[in-house]
């Protein structure tokens, strides 16, 4: 609403202006007589600055008598930018008014066009008003009112406006808007710069939803102002109906706070804060929030949800730009147990793992730094607070890396540093299949590694592209870590028990590649055959040491060519190795495209690091545990209709049977959107999988009626018939409004979370602002 009034009151006083402008046309015009074009140079009458005026019109007329200069016929005034055009515009000297009629435009800077029947103005521009006045801004609002009126030089004043921000019906202009804001009367102070509504109400369809005897607002002059904002709401199975009412305060130019309580039907009173200070070159933000539960009962017995009433955390954020090239910042939060922020949905601190965090960072044309310390809050039900205690506290990493801008002997060189101390306060292991895992080993350690690597490309005549690589890796530890053999589990490979080590690695390499192209009547067709071979000694002390980085490893095709596979610094692939394979890309005059890529990787020599045990078993049943590989491809496959398919594979070397499968089909059009992906893991028996696993996820979204879609998620475990989590919804959105309302079920077999379903609605009006129930859904994927 507060938009509706500032863009009419905006928007009239621009229209007056203009009509003081013509005054000053008109008194400078004396006694001139029909004029055809008539430019003003420098005026001195109601301007006193230096201002040119453009007059055109089809007669102007000065009547001594009667002291008035009267424009007639397409009469058109420019300045300052804004244009008027009218069918006669009059300027009486006696009574010091101009009076425009007939078919008024003006047409502001910016390009906004005003819309009357009559117009009258004081030459001194300290009354005046306008009838029939129809607004149409360049954002596609539109403001119509009977008329609009200055009572003095500080207010003004406009009756029955109406304001909206839909298009009218082609068809039927007549029409209601899908929303339209009415008010009996606009009144803009420009000494208090308020805006005040009278009679407002809200209609849809025409038919009045909202109505209040008056709103205040601040004018389009005051960029923050003191007052509530618009409510929310939500719904949880454990909270109840939730509404949150938000006020807020503004405490100097550059700090604020929004206070933002909600009340919950089963667990009562949240309160809630945030308090934001902008600096010279930064922000700070400090959140608050607090709760007494009325009913911790509606939660799990045993969870930390039901055993603690009193709930609160504080959570403090900070981002500055030191300069252009380095930013400092930090995201902490403290809270009085494990899944408070989880439970309450609150603002920026409800995932699952929130990330305590403190950094800084630079970025140069060809090199990068950042220092980041991390705590990691695992946001869960356990009373005992299990997962949490078993992260590590990093303190810090840094990581440096930077790419020469000069040629060394003809290529490339770069090299990478990074800095690692952690800390675990306690054991993390756990045993699944027949294996024993240690993702985290009690005590601190610290690795400092340096990675340099050379590479130049060549093309021969014949057409192979060879690329020779020489790379050179060194580490240093200083490990403070217990063994992680204890009463309860038993580490199978030999932990290292010294308080320094290092490890050092030279690899040379090279890659053959020969792509060619064939070209055939309608499409194009590039095929290269890929060749690597990487010459190393075996990984030094294999399994003897922690591994925090590199616990997650999956072997496919997007992996294939790379020089060390592993996906951190704390494991580095050793031994001689080969990896075979071949790309093709095809294009189709028809539309369609097709992009391959399959291949094997060979142990040739020495000792494979995937075959070796170490604290997580990395790299073990990957398909990289042998001496030749499992066989991995992948298909991507693009039609001109909007159909896609991605396939990727691995099979098994032995029989070629399916090791994994992730299968992705999809469909795209105007009105229609859908993805099924589908994922087959064969036992893995090492990983405590003993069986096959198969998942099915499905999305889509079926647009109707032009703005209506409707739309669902819905992920499914096919060996156990179970559904993991689904998700429908119905959305409406055109220019000027939308809604959604959508439904969640998540599947949480360890009572993990406040609630198992959830309910989310928002209603939108463009330009006003909107009003939510919850977290509605996305309507797009």
């Amino acid at each position: 609403m507060a938009a509706m009034n500032c863009a009419i009151v905006s928007t009239v006083r621009t229209a007056l202006f203009a009509g003081v402008a013509a005054c000053a046309l008109f008194a400078a015009a004396g006694s001139s007589v029909a004029q055809n074009i008539l430019p003003l140079p420098d005026q001195t009458s109601a301007q006193s600055d230096d201002a040119k005026l453009y007059l055109s019109s089809n007669q102007l007329v000065y009547d001594r008598d009667h002291k008035k200069v009267v424009a007639s016929g397409a009469v058109k005034i420019n300045y300052k930018g804004n244009k008027l055009v009218a069918d006669e515009v009059t300027y009486d000297q006696a009574s010091g008014r101009l009076i425009a009629a007939g078919k008024i435009e003006v047409v502001e800077p910016d390009g906004n066009k005003i819309y009357a029947d009559k117009m009258d103005v004081t030459d001194d521009f300290g009354q005046g008003f306008i009838n029939s006045l129809r607004i149409e801004t360049t954002d596609d609002t539109h403001i119509a009112a009977e008329s609009g009126q200055r009572v003095n030089s500080n207010v003004f004043v406009l009756q029955n406006g109406v304001y909206t921000a839909c298009k009218p019906c082609a068809d039927n202009p007549e029409k209601a808007p899908l929303w339209q804001v009415k008010a009996r009367k606009v009144i803009e102070n420009g000494e208090t710069h308020t805006v005040r509504l009278e009679g407002t109400r809200l209609e849809l369809f025409g038919m009045p939803i909202a109505y209040l005897p008056f709103i205040e607002v601040p004018d389009h002059t005051v960029k923050r102002k003191s007052g509530f904002l618009f409510p929310t709401f939500s719904s949880a199975q454990n909270l109840g109906f939730g509404a949150t009412i938000p006020y807020y305060y503004v405490i100097n130019p550059s700090t604020d706070f929004t206070f933002s309580p909600t009340y919950y039907t089963t667990q009562g009173l949240l309160l809630s804060g945030e308090l934001r200070q902008r600096f010279d070159n930064g922000t700070h933000t400090l959140q608050m929030a607090a709760i007494n539960q009325q009913k911790p009962s509606a939660f799990v017995a045993g969870t930390s949800d039901a055993m603690k009433t009193q709930r609160a955390m504080v959570r403090s954020t900070g981002a500055f730009q030191i300069n252009p090239r380095w930013t400092f910042g930090w995201d902490v939060m403290a809270q009085t147990d494990n899944n408070f922020s989880r439970t309450y949905s609150l603002k920026g601190a409800g995932a699952s793992t929130f990330t305590n965090q403190i950094y800084l960072t630079g970025l140069g044309k060809r090199n990068y730094f950042d220092i980041h310390s991390y705590y990691f809050d695992v946001q869960d039900a356990d009373a005992k607070n299990t997962a949490e205690y078993q992260q590590a506290f990093v303190h810090p990493v840094l990581d440096y890396n930077a790419v020469l801008n000069k040629p060394i002997l003809g290529g490339e060189l770069s090299y990478n540093l990074n800095f690692t101390n952690l800390t675990h306060r306690g054991l993390a292991a756990y045993t699944a299949g027949t294996t024993t895992r240690f993702p985290g080993v009690r005590g601190e350690t610290s690795r400092l590694s340096a990675d340099a690597q050379w590479r130049r490309r060549f093309v021969s005549d014949e057409g192979f592209v060879i690329t020779p690589v020489l790379a050179a890796r060194a580490d240093t530890f200083q490990l403070g870590m217990q063994s992680p053999s204890s009463g309860t589990y038993t580490y199978a490979g030999n932990f290292g028990s010294g308080i320094a080590s290092t490890r050092s690695m030279i690899t040379a390499g090279t890659e053959v590649s020969y792509p060619f192209l064939i070209t055939m009547p309608g499409s194009e067709h590039i095929i290269e055959p890929i060749g690597q071979i990487f010459v190393r000694p075996d990984e030094q002390m294999a399994g003897r040491l922690p591994n925090e980085d590199a616990q997650s490893f999956v072997f496919d095709a997007t992996n294939l060519f790379d020089r060390d596979k592993f996906s951190g610094y704390d494991r580095i692939e050793g031994g001689t190795r080969a990896n075979l394979g071949i790309r093709y890309r095809g294009t189709f005059d028809s539309g369609y495209s097709l992009n391959a890529i399959a291949g094997q990787s060979f142990q040739v020599a020495g000792r494979n690091s995937f075959a070796q045990t170490d604290l997580v078993y990395a790299g073990w049943n990957s398909g990289l545990d042998k001496r030749a590989s499992d066989y991995v491809g992948m298909v991507n496959v693009q039609t001109p209709f909007g159909l896609g398919v991605t396939e990727s594979v691995r099979l098994k070397k032995e029989n070629f049977q399916v090791a994994r499968l992730d299968s992705t089909l999809s469909y795209g059009s105007k009105a229609y959107n859908v993805s099924a992906t589908y994922s087959r893991i064969a036992p893995q028996p090492e990983y405590g999988a003993a069986e096959t696993r198969e998942q099915l996820i499905l999305t889509n979204s079926v647009k109707f009626k032009n703005y209506w879609k409707l739309y669902g998620t819905v992920n499914y475990d096919l060996r156990k018939r179970l559904l993991n989590s689904s998700t429908v919804g119905l959305s409406y959105e055109d220019e000027c409004t939308i809604f959604a309302i959508g439904f969640t079920e998540t599947r949480d077999t360890n009572n993990n979370s406040g609630s198992d379903w959830a309910v989310g609605a928002r209603l939108t009006f463009r330009t006003l602002g909107d009003v939510r129930v919850g977290d509605a859904a996305s309507s797009s994927f």
